[in-house]
């Protein structure tokens, strides 16, 4: 275990390599599963806000589920998460890309520099989830057998899973907290 701040980090972070590779995953991270994707309070604010910037750029399906549903929902647990089509299936706002790649609506947005908020910290600090206590955040690599092709590829280019949601960690925790997870690890 690592500890930085008050995060204690599992040593899979450290240790396994990753790097997605949606040729051959598809973006099923997007779509298996038996909810959508954890969102946190600031989160659901966030996407009631930006709804009309970005509903051009998700499916009619997900429009219309959004649209019954709220651009957030509780799942089965009573967290907050966003909203699937159908039960246990894609995102709402997942699309998918002219190679049948799931992609993130939101994410598209935010490319165009249609929106500010890039997409739900969950979905971009994944395959790390985060389990919230009282006095810490745990920090885990959910392993997961969708995720093989990127476990092959980061083992192939020697991508540390740490290394690879360098963008998303500094997002989650800042630059600086970053830079002690690195001395920790790289010593």
């Amino acid at each position: 275990m690592i500890l930085v701040g008050n995060a204690v980090i599992s040593d899979d972070i450290k240790e396994q390599f990753f790097v997605c590779d949606l040729e051959k995953c598809k973006g099923a991270c997007c779509v298996e599963g038996d909810a959508g994707a954890p969102l946190e309070d600031e989160e659901t604010r966030i996407l009631e806000e930006i709804y009309p910037q970005i509903k051009d750029y998700i499916t009619e399906e997900g429009r219309a589920v959004i649209e019954k549903q709220g651009t957030w929902v509780f799942d089965k647990d009573g967290d907050k998460g966003t909203p699937t089509i159908g039960e246990n299936r894609e995102c709402a706002y997942a699309l998918y890309d002219e190679r049948g790649v799931l992609k993130c609506g939101i994410e598209q947005a935010y490319l165009d520099g249609k929106t500010t908020f890039k997409k739900p910290i969950s979905c971009h600090l994944y395959p790390i989830r985060i389990n919230k206590y009282d006095e810490f955040e745990a920090l885990n690599y959910d392993r997961w057998d969708i995720c093989s092709a990127a476990c092959v590829l980061g083992g192939k280019l020697g991508v540390p899973l740490y290394i690879f949601l360098k963008d998303a960690l500094i997002r989650k925790f800042g630059e600086s907290w970053y830079g002690e997870l690195v001395k920790e690890i790289e010593g």
